[in-house]
């Protein structure tokens, strides 16, 4: 199996403006194919945005979100594949039977190669969570998708990679929020639109435990243990009246960072993805040495209900 350059993108996306996010997507997919990418990321809802519907009732999630494949947005996305000759994976809402789900696209070309629907979906209460993983062949690999919160919870990224996935991408929209955790919290917007004159005052916030700090907590060990490659993307700049810290980067089967955007604004990394990697990581010898008799206790039926909730307080609540 031949090396792959994929590329995670990040940018600041504008709320319910498709028409400027896609173009967005159009120069930032042009970008990376000049630095030789083959496959193109883009963060959660990035056509659309996130975190401005916590407040959407179903009307008004419903007429932001789309069907897919045959809606606008990703007709528009297999034309932005055609025409610069890569994969794109991006995500956006979708509507389906009437109920309205957090979705993740690859197409390529004029195909809709794959889509996955959030699995811990929280956002809005009106969301429905997706019930199934992904896993499908891209350019000669094994990919699967999970989506921000999915990967918060080992359990997926491992079932991700026991279906036999080798990259899983990883769509995000997080970083600087409210937490309990020490540290962490909100970046002042101020700094955001002060950093052409003052970028070390906002690039430590970001870099801190506020943003990719917390990241390096939890995020390179989901690939280490599992030996599979992480394509982490996540917008900058303002979201909803916050800042997020981007940092899209990509992380090896070893939960090394390999190659990560720094940009304080819209920016694209690629890296080559090998498969000695994969199949040199501890992770995959990890899988090898499972014991699943011993594991009854992770599927036990549970005396309450899943709640999914975000460590930060939700507007709808």
């Amino acid at each position: 199996m031949r090396g792959i350059r994929i590329a995670a993108a990040q940018f600041e996306h504008r709320d319910a403006d498709k028409e400027y996010n896609l173009s967005r997507i159009h120069a930032l997919t042009k970008d990376a194919v000049g630095r030789g990418a083959e496959v193109v990321s883009f963060h959660e809802c990035c056509i659309s945005g996130y975190t401005f519907v916590q407040r959407f009732s179903k009307s008004e999630l419903h007429d932001l979100a789309e069907d897919v494949p045959s809606g606008p947005s990703c007709q528009r996305l297999m034309e932005i594949s055609v025409a610069l000759g890569v994969p794109i994976l991006a995500g956006l809402f979708e509507r389906d039977r009437g109920e309205i789900y957090n979705t993740y696209v690859c197409v390529d070309g004029g195909q809709l190669v794959a889509k996955f629907r959030k699995l811990h979906a929280f956002v809005n209460p009106h969301l429905s969570a997706g019930s199934e993983f992904v896993v499908f062949d891209m350019k000669g690999w094994r990919c699967g998708i999970l989506i921000c919160y999915d990967n918060n919870l080992p359990e997926n990224v491992r079932i991700t990679a026991m279906k036999g996935a080798e990259v899983i991408f990883m769509p995000h929209v997080t970083g600087c929020l409210p937490s309990v955790m020490p540290g962490r919290g909100l970046v002042s917007p101020d700094l955001w639109h002060n950093r052409e004159a003052d970028p070390v005052a906002l690039r430590q916030e970001l870099n801190g435990a506020k943003g990719r700090g917390w990241l390096m907590k939890w995020l390179p060990t989901r690939l280490y243990e599992n030996g599979v490659y992480g394509i982490f993307s996540n917008p900058i700049g303002m979201d909803d009246g916050q800042v997020r810290n981007g940092n899209s980067m990509i992380i090896d089967p070893y939960g090394e960072v390999i190659s990560e955007c720094h940009e304080l604004g819209d920016d694209v990394t690629v890296a080559l993805c090998t498969a000695e990697k994969v199949t040199n990581s501890s992770g995959q010898r990890y899988l090898r040495a499972r014991r699943p008799e011993l594991y009854a206790e992770l599927v036990a039926k549970q005396n309450v209900t899943p709640v999914t909730e975000p460590g930060w307080k939700l507007k709808y609540k």
